[in-house]
């Protein structure tokens, strides 16, 4: 299938096409969480994450550890309380 498109030929509406994949779309999703006071926790999120991914081997644990207290810790200074236990 042709970029942008399924397996049967329609347009591709998922998220990670639509927001992760193609850089506009991306750019335009992450300034709405970041405008919107209830999602700039997930923008942040994403945004360390996106750092976390780009860390060297030696400096994940550390970085984990920080995303894990401010993010996924209730109490935590940017919890994001919509993300399952598991996440």
């Amino acid at each position: 299938a042709p970029p942008g498109h399924t397996q049967d030929g329609s347009q591709d509406t998922s998220f990670r096409w639509q927001c992760v994949d193609q850089p506009i779309g991306k750019l335009l999703f992450r300034r709405f969480l970041e405008g919107a006071p209830q999602f700039a926790a997930a923008g942040a999120l994403w945004s360390e994450i996106e750092a976390f991914e780009q860390c060297e081997d030696t400096e994940r644990e550390e970085s984990a550890k920080k995303l894990r207290s401010r993010f996924f810790t209730p109490g935590g200074s940017e919890h994001c309380g919509f993300l399952s236990a598991s996440a």
